[in-house]
């Protein structure tokens, strides 16, 4: 008897597809919801540099090319304006207070000075008149006083004898008004000679007064206007190299025209550019070094200059200590500036990656070393060699410093 033989529901060649249809579903389930979707960028790590992130000690400092210059500049200005006559002292030489550089004429003001000691001179021979005729009117009116005082005092003799006379009827009475009228005419002519005496003695001491004011005045000036003579000798007002003289024999020179100028040498002072960055951490406390022929030397700072050009602000250092001897104005150094004391902390290694992020992100190394991803951190302060770390990486972590330019908008590298 035959057997009806049943179809088998679940062949192996069935369970085979089936199989490999899940896998398939769960491959492109994993790929489209697990997945990783980033923008990939593949790169040779012989074209990258990779450093390791350090927790060490951070020096809080910048290093900076200063410039030497003369610790300061004196300028020689025309006084006053004239004719270059001669060049006394050629530029590039040593020069010492008041040695003439250059000598200059002027005609005119040899004229105004000669001029002004004719007046003067007008001016004191006229005090000279005016004490002279105060001095005989002094005598004239004393001579007059004189006069008056003798008829005065005879009058009072016969106006006394004549009272007696009138008493006893011996003159009449007209000439008893008479002698009494006249003595009092030269009782009052007497007080106003003393009275024009005093007023003419007082006028003529203000006269006096004011002649000498004047006098005295026009001397200070011919005085004056004769240092301004002395001023076409243009002179040295310190010691020094004179590094330029701006005037040729025969030139008209305008007054205060620049004429040259004097470098002070018994001192010097670096100057530094540094970038604007850093203009809110640098101030007059702040020390410098830089090594010279095998030796270090010491600095601070003198003077910063707050306005900003081309993104950059200038300081001026001075020696501490001691001063090279070899040391020549217009020399280079490198000078390194303490900006802060060193303090431990996370140190990422300085990189040209910073230009294109801005320090917002770097690209961290996978501990496989296949592939490196983007995570963003913050950065502190930074020095020459290393950033701070404030954030996003940990110590032992490897990252990408080398410039991201062709990265684009990547966040993940493969290396290779």
């Amino acid at each position: 008897m035959d057997r009806k033989i049943e179809k088998k529901k679940w062949t192996p060649k069935k369970i085979i597809w089936i199989s490999l249809s899940c896998i398939i579903v769960i491959l492109i389930f994993w790929n489209v919801i697990l997945g990783d979707h980033s923008s990939k960028f593949n790169v040779q790590t012989e074209r990258i540099s990779i450093e390791e992130v350090t927790n060490d000690h951070f020096q809080d400092y910048i290093t900076q090319t200063g410039t030497v210059q003369p610790i300061s500049t004196v300028y020689l200005d025309a006084m006053e304006g004239g004719r270059v006559e001669e060049v006394m002292i050629e530029e590039g030489t040593m020069v010492y207070k008041d040695d003439v550089i250059l000598r200059l004429s002027n005609t005119n003001l040899h004229l105004d000075i000669m001029n002004r000691e004719a007046n003067l001179a007008e001016q004191i021979n006229n005090l000279r008149n005016t004490r002279l005729s105060m001095e005989q009117n002094k005598l004239s009116l004393k001579r007059q006083l004189l006069d008056l005082n003798y008829q005065l005092s005879s009058q009072k003799r016969n106006y006394e004898n004549d009272i007696n006379l009138y008493e006893q009827k011996y003159i009449s009475v007209r000439e008893f008004d008479e002698s009494k009228e006249k003595y009092e005419y030269l009782k009052k002519n007497r007080e106003l000679v003393i009275e024009n005496q005093q007023a003419d003695s007082l006028f003529r001491e203000i006269q006096v007064a004011q002649l000498e004011n004047s006098v005295d005045q026009m001397e200070m000036n011919l005085e004056f206007v004769r240092q301004k003579l002395g001023n076409l000798k243009v002179k040295a007002p310190v010691n020094g190299l004179l590094v330029s003289v701006n005037a040729e024999i025969g030139e008209a020179i305008g007054s205060g025209q620049r004429l040259g100028q004097i470098h002070v040498l018994d001192d010097y002072k670096i100057r530094l550019e540094i970038d604007e960055h850093y203009i809110s951490r640098v101030n007059s406390d702040l020390v410098g070094t830089f090594d010279f022929n095998g030796e270090s030397f010491n600095l601070h700072i003198k003077k910063i200059y707050p306005e900003v050009r081309n993104g950059r602000f200038g300081v001026d250092l001075v020696f501490t200590d001691s001063i090279p001897e070899q040391i020549r104005t217009g020399q280079t150094f490198r000078v390194k500036l303490e900006l802060g004391e060193s303090q431990m902390a996370l140190l990422v290694p300085r990189g040209a990656f910073y230009q294109s992020t801005g320090g917002q992100y770097i690209f961290v190394v996978d501990p496989t070393g296949k592939f490196a991803v983007k995570r963003n951190i913050r950065l502190g302060r930074m020095n020459p060699k290393y950033y701070e770390l404030l954030e996003g990486l940990k110590e032992g972590e490897k990252v990408i410093i080398s410039s991201y330019d062709n990265f684009g908008k990547a966040e993940k590298l493969i290396l290779k």
